[in-house]
């Protein structure tokens, strides 16, 4: 239980983090200062020109690692409810899309529709999380709901 809290904590800080560094991206208008996708091109590490919008795409890397884990730590989870295993499959299903959409969006040349899409699914994403770690909060000494009372 204390993995799986500590787990939805540091995803929810994380993914926090990413949304932060999205927005200065996209406010400075550095999106596409790196216009390579997923690398820039000078490979992994870049120059200080793309550092920026490379530091989104580690941290988003980050991310989608940390949701996948709190997804599969959720759903073997027994103590976690159903709606937290909900959440946590469209969580990923949000991630895995963003990934997507995020490599359309460079590829697009920052496309307004997209960016916007972009931002949206980035909502739905943060909520899921938020619900898994508000679930694992509570989660918190409780006994696993197949576990017989005594």
């Amino acid at each position: 239980m204390l993995l799986l809290q500590a787990l939805s904590y540091s995803t929810i800080a994380v993914l926090f983090s990413l949304i932060f560094i999205g927005g200065y991206v996209s406010a400075s208008g550095v999106g596409l200062t790196c216009p390579d996708w997923p690398l820039c091109p000078q490979g992994l590490l870049p120059h200080e020109d793309f550092i920026i919008e490379y530091s989104h795409r580690t941290v988003a890397a980050t991310t989608s690692m940390l949701v996948i884990a709190t997804m599969a730590f959720t759903l073997k989870s027994k103590a976690a409810p159903k709606a937290m295993k909900i959440a946590s499959l469209i969580a990923t299903g949000a991630v895995i899309g963003q990934i997507t959409l995020g490599a359309i969006v460079i590829v697009e040349r920052l496309h307004a529709i997209l960016v916007t899409t972009h931002l949206g699914l980035g909502i739905v994403l943060f909520s899921m999380v938020l619900i898994c770690a508000m679930y694992a909060h509570k989660l918190n000494g409780k006994k696993p709901v197949h576990a017989k009372a005594q």
